[in-house]
């Protein structure tokens, strides 16, 4: 089975229509009207990676990753959501990707991994990288409402300033047995974030069962849910979405189904990011 019975339990929570993480419509491209992302498919499995670079080096990695790694994954039916700066975590490049399958991890990243692309640049990669690299969250969409949008890779013609906006992680670690409960008053909570300069970008929990590549550790301390949203800019963030958030902090933290207090990523979209601020994205633009 693709997914556990504890999974298949949540997909059927009904979320609120007004946090629906729905794919972008025929307008909603990064500049080339031509733009095909349906193709793309479905995927099942979503890695939140956070990877700490050595000091002072994490553009040059970030370059380095953005020339090299994306479109080999991308060959290989793995697609890199996108790519951030974490904001307060001077050195960490953050980044999403997606598998089709819990198969497709396996085989996706046994291919690159071993594969001519990494061989080539693996010691340059890791070079940056002081060798920690497990604080990766295997995770999968709540349900199909809100799963994270494949956006239209960044179009370097009309896009030249790059990948704009600001993304929000929201990152609760709830008690063992609650996460059902949990996720239904979490959506609840986040349909208050409805509204202009804020769109829905992913409801995720954590996807139990092996590490089917132990070669790249996973964090086995769940579970965990988190919430992505994509932010038009900065000053939405701190006039609108701060005292959103705050609300929701409080709401979610009363429920007493958490095991922590809740952990919240701000990121800086990197130049070539597909999960980034597009205009024709928000809800009633025109297409």
């Amino acid at each position: 089975m693709r997914r556990n019975i504890l999974a298949l339990c949540i997909l059927l929570i009904a979320s609120p229509a007004s946090f629906a993480a729905a794919p972008p419509g025929p307008g909603c491209t990064g500049g080339g009207a031509m733009d095909d992302t349906a193709q793309l498919g479905h995927f099942d499995v979503i890695e939140l990676r956070r990877y700490p670079v050595a000091a002072g080096q994490r553009p040059t990695f970030a370059q380095y990753y953005e020339a090299w790694f994306p479109a080999a994954f991308q060959q290989l039916g793995i697609l890199v959501f996108g790519e951030f700066f974490e904001r307060g975590a001077q050195n960490n490049f953050t980044w999403i990707r997606g598998f089709h399958t819990v198969q497709d991890r396996a085989i996706g990243n046994a291919q690159f991994y071993y594969g001519p692309v990494w061989r080539e640049h693996k010691a340059l990669a890791n070079s940056l990288l002081p060798g920690v690299d497990d604080n990766v969250l295997e995770l999968h969409a709540l349900n199909a409402q809100t799963e994270v949008p494949a956006l239209p890779a960044v179009d370097p013609v009309a896009e030249a300033k790059g990948a704009q906006g600001v993304i929000v992680a929201e990152i609760y670690a709830v008690e063992k047995d609650d996460l059902q409960a949990f996720s239904s008053r979490a959506l609840q909570a986040f349909s208050r974030y409805d509204v202009p300069g804020i769109r829905p970008a992913g409801v995720l929990v954590t996807l139990a069962g092996p590490n089917n590549f132990p070669q790249l550790p996973v964090r086995t301390d769940g579970p965990y849910l988190v919430a992505l949203h994509i932010l038009r800019d900065q000053s939405v963030l701190t006039k609108t979405f701060d005292p959103l958030l705050a609300h929701t902090k409080q709401d979610l933290t009363a429920s007493g189904m958490l095991r922590r207090a809740p952990e919240v990523l701000v990121l800086d979209p990197a130049p070539h990011s597909r999960l980034r601020w597009l205009p024709r994205c928000e809800r009633g633009a025109s297409p």
